[in-house]
């Protein structure tokens, strides 16, 4: 039986509801976005363009559309009907003074903001959500073992494995075939769909990993211009996150080469074909999917609080590396992620190397062992059940 679960994002929306007349939520499919939007604004009218029958009715007359629409409807997938953006900024300019005049859903992120910034900007407050955060499952804000965990990263964080009992394989299978038939068709970069899902899962085995472009596409046999228009895509529907390295010179951040994380440990692991809790556990990949399980809850904390902070990782050409930089301005939290249950000697090493710290840097080492304590001089352990509560205390 499907319940609702209170999301960290809520008081965010309701907040921006009450000042901007649209509010826009995207995000990859499944995550619960309109759910999300019917159960803070109950009296609201809903509509999807996922049916064909009101897609053609919004693209064939969007002016009237719009028109028909009573003030608060929640419009779900807007990304299929675009030219319904420009109509409802008129209507929204001819009653400046409201607010709450339009919900939007979107699953095509890049698409979805290029005509927002042409029609809707200084109208509309934007917001992303992903898949349950640590912070809104109350099971993963305790104390538990690899075991138990590896069970919650199989199934996933989209709610329907994650919390409604859904089978996470037939739930995947079906995602991915969603995915590939509403999403993907309409891209015209992408012609045969059995070597774009290739392309997928060569990916989810470079997850956490630098990005060998090259390498990714001479693997998939396409080339290297489509390897790069195939990454795009996988971020413009939040399938996929490029977190990017961190250098001093700030110009040289988006050239460099950047690592890919799934946004769900659920897909990642159905992509790597592990059958099993335990394999994906014990597997090659195990460590990789911890990982992703970290850096994914850091965006979850960054989207849900609309935290105005960057993320990135440092490597430098001697190898020092620390796993996750997290710039908000004033102060800079450095976090390396061990999938350990016991520290090691040098486990936190790199984080004493990293060469820009500002005044207000923190550093910590997040890690199955259950003790928060410090390490070593301005080093602290922190057990990965704890980090959100970390991460949330950092903006209060």
């Amino acid at each position: 039986m499907n319940y609702y679960i209170p999301r960290a994002i809520e008081k965010k929306i309701i907040h921006a509801s009450r000042q901007f007349p649209v509010i826009g939520v995207t995000g990859p499919r499944q995550t619960g976005k309109s759910t999300l939007l019917r159960h803070l604004f109950p009296d609201a009218d809903y509509i999807s363009l996922d049916d064909p029958v009101l897609r053609g009715k919004a693209i064939g007359d969007p002016a009237l559309f719009i028109g028909d629409l009573p003030d608060g409807t929640i419009i779900d997938e807007i990304q299929y009907a675009p030219e319904l953006l420009s109509h409802v900024k008129i209507r929204v300019d001819n009653n400046r003074r409201k607010t709450g005049m339009f919900f939007f859903t979107g699953s095509q992120v890049f698409n979805l903001m290029s005509g927002i910034t042409e029609s809707l900007s200084g109208r509309i407050a934007l917001f992303e959500l992903l898949g349950f955060s640590g912070e809104e499952l109350p099971k993963l804000r305790k104390p538990m073992g690899l075991p138990a965990l590896f069970e919650i990263l199989h199934a996933g964080l989209y709610p329907d494995p994650a919390v409604h009992g859904v089978d996470s394989d037939i739930f995947f299978s079906s995602y991915l075939q969603t995915y590939l038939e509403r999403d993907i068709r309409q891209i015209r970069s992408v012609h045969d769909l059995a070597v774009f899902q290739r392309f997928l899962e060569l990916l989810a085995a470079r997850a956490g990993s630098l990005l060998n472009v090259t390498e990714l596409a001479r693997d998939c046999g396409i080339s290297h211009t489509v390897a790069r228009q195939w990454i795009s895509l996988l971020e413009s529907t939040r399938i996929l996150y490029l977190l990017r390295p961190f250098f001093p010179n700030v110009s040289k951040r988006v050239v460099k080469t950047p690592k890919p994380y799934f946004t769900d440990t659920g897909l990642l692991r159905y992509l790597l074909r592990y059958p099993t809790p335990d394999t994906l556990r014990a597997g090659p990949m195990g460590g990789h999917v911890f990982e992703n399980f970290i850096i994914s809850e850091i965006l979850k904390w960054k989207f849900n609080h609309a935290v105005n902070a960057e993320i990135y990782f440092y490597r430098d050409s001697n190898g020092n590396e620390v796993d996750c930089v997290i710039d908000l301005g004033i102060r800079m939290v450095l976090l390396e992620i061990k999938m350990r249950a016991s520290i090691a000697d040098g486990d936190a090493a790199s984080l004493s190397k990293f060469p820009e710290k500002k005044k207000d840097t923190h550093a910590y080492l997040v890690s199955c062992w259950e003790h928060r304590k410090t390490i070593a001089r301005g080093i602290e352990n922190i057990p990965w059940w704890m980090l959100g509560e970390l991460l949330v205390g950092m903006i209060k």
